[in-house]
């Protein structure tokens, strides 16, 4: 493992961050507020409801409600938080460890489809270091979760290892692979200003159960007739490999702590990268949290997502 990475610290934002948008399911006005946070906090939702506070939802996999096109997380109480997963892809991208982020509906703002906002957004204020060390999710073990033909694996590995296939019955997409060592300059290069794409067929089927009612070209990559519907086109050549990517890093997110694996996913989505981080944590034996060991100021901070030499911590998840 690589010295550079010793003594990584956790971090925030710097400052108070407010973005509006639109909700790409409900179509109503969705807003949010992103503040900064202490050590161990984590990135937790504070749900508002007439500047009263209603819930508060940890970034957590046990949280989560619902898998249908989006990410959907919740208490126990029914309050719950559509389209999370671009916000923290964004937020675990760039390194983030503590984020509050307030809400007063019931869904993130799509913004253009992509993460590319909140990186901007996030990238005005600055990024802060505080004291304390950094913990990881550390793989031990391979863990492999198989649904037909669609199977994702997390295996044990130094970083983060993101590698993502996909395959569509339609020559505009047919079959994509990519695979990077994750680091917040890659999130932001390779990834960040993908965006979600979806079929002209079936969004009227989507209408009619109240879904997409918010999706237009200018956040949302339109199929149909052949064809790409957007007039710009894409903005890769790879751009839906690459959006399934930014998803992956969101859904992962829920570990509630950056990961210490490389993780594989074949023709999957939000329910098998759901599934595989479950079947994780139901292994006792396959994960334990780990933390970057302190050492003296001098030595340089990186905020890399990539490999560090760490010490065992703890074996139980809090």
């Amino acid at each position: 493992m690589s010295n550079r990475f010793i003594g990584a610290r956790q971090t925030t934002i710097r400052r108070e961050i407010i973005l509006t948008g639109t909700g790409v399911h409900s179509g109503a006005p969705a807003s949010l507020v992103l503040h900064p946070a202490e050590s161990n906090a984590g990135l937790r939702f504070i749900v508002t409801k007439r500047d009263r506070v209603i819930a508060e939802i940890p970034a957590d996999v046990r949280y989560v409600k619902n898998l249908t096109l989006c990410t959907v997380i919740g208490d126990d109480n029914g309050v719950t938080i559509g389209t999370v997963e671009h916000l923290l892809s964004a937020l675990r991208g760039l390194s983030i460890d503590n984020c509050l982020i307030e809400i007063d509906c019931k869904e993130i703002p799509i913004m253009d489809g992509s993460a590319a906002a909140f990186v901007a957004a996030i990238d005005e204020v600055g990024i802060r270091k505080l004291s304390a060390p950094r913990k990881y999710i550390k793989v031990l073990k391979p863990i492999r979760v198989q649904d037909g033909d669609c199977w994702g694996e997390i295996i044990p590995h130094s970083g983060f290892h993101l590698d993502v296939e996909i395959d569509f019955d339609t020559p505009v997409i047919g079959r994509q692979r990519l695979s990077f060592e994750m680091s917040p300059e890659i999130f932001r290069k390779e990834i960040s200003r993908a965006r979600t794409f979806g079929f002209m067929s079936d969004v009227e089927k989507l209408w009619k159960a109240g879904l997409a009612l918010g999706a237009k070209l200018d956040n949302t990559v339109a199929i149909g007739d052949g064809r790409i519907m957007n007039p710009e086109g894409l903005r890769y050549k790879t751009e839906f490999v690459r959006h399934k990517m930014l998803d992956a890093i969101g859904d992962l997110s829920l570990a509630g702590a950056p990961l210490l694996g490389a993780y594989r996913s074949v023709r999957g989505g939000h329910r098998l990268n759901a599934n595989v981080l479950q079947a994780l944590f139901a292994d006792k034996n396959a994960w334990a949290v780990v933390q970057a060991p302190r050492v003296r100021e001098s030595i340089p901070m990186d905020l890399s997502l990539g490999g560090v030499a760490v010490a065992n911590f703890a074996a139980d998840r809090t």
